[in-house]
């Protein structure tokens, strides 16, 4: 009998480690996502620095400079790795979201009660999140299929001729909010704040998400706008691809 209720607790300890392992799993694929939205963001802003500093940018990730010529296809592998996680991490987010109007409004009337700061974060972390599931899988299968449509005017003619740009507007003010409440969340949830400091930590961390929230946002209309530019000089020449000066000659 002792046996028995041994082997039935320690499938219960079993069983309950499963939430805690959806949590880890969640925020480790959140955590992926951010720092890899930061670097896309990075890299895609280089056409602020000139029509070469991106081209080169997209070459570097096609291989070029490693094989001698450029392999869309390598970029089509980093879409698909960065669609799985992003996928999983959805399927993972999405069990907290409620799942009826019922709970929809059990919820907005505990919001309204409490009016905490942290469940309107959450409130806005999961709209964003629902749009996200729309839109960057858009985006993510456009890239997938199209690899080799990325450069200073191929890329500027689908923002600007291909009337992509408003897409990107939306799905730009998403991914940055989205994701900066998602790493101060994190942050609270894995001890990244000393506990000791109490409100006043946190508030110091609030005020962090939302700087490294508005530079990335700033850079990223900064950078929608610079194609949009280029996109409407380019608009009469839709389809030509940039050719460096050096290539040219």
């Amino acid at each position: 009998m002792e046996k028995h209720h041994g082997h039935a607790a320690s499938n219960a300890a079993t069983m309950n480690r499963g939430p805690a392992w959806l949590d880890v799993l969640q925020g480790g694929s959140g955590l992926v996502l951010v720092l890899f939205m930061w670097a896309h963001m990075l890299f895609v802003s280089s056409i602020l620095l000139g029509v070469d500093a991106m081209y080169a940018v997209a070459r570097m990730f096609e291989g070029e400079f490693i094989f001698g010529r450029p392999y869309p296809l390598l970029v089509s592998g980093a879409v698909a790795f960065v669609s799985l996680i992003f996928v999983l991490h959805a399927i993972v987010a999405i069990r907290k979201i409620p799942a009826s109007y019922r709970e929809y409004r059990l919820f907005l009337r505990h919001a309204s009660i409490f009016k905490h700061s942290e469940t309107r974060l959450w409130l806005v972390q999961v709209i964003t999140g629902l749009v996200l599931m729309l839109l960057a899988c858009a985006h993510l299968y456009q890239m997938l299929v199209n690899p080799g449509a990325i450069g200073p005017y191929a890329s500027a003619d689908r923002v600007w001729s291909g009337r992509w740009w408003p897409l990107y507007l939306v799905l730009l003010v998403s991914v940055e909010v989205h994701g900066g409440i998602g790493l101060y969340r994190l942050a609270l949830k894995w001890g990244w704040v000393n506990p000791r400091s109490g409100a006043a930590g946190r508030e110091q961390l609030r005020r962090v998400k939302w700087a490294i929230t508005g530079f990335f946002l700033a850079l990223g209309l900064l950078t929608l706008a610079a194609y949009m530019k280029l996109g409407y000089e380019h608009r009469h020449n839709v389809g030509e691809r940039y050719v460096p000066q050096q290539q040219a000659e």
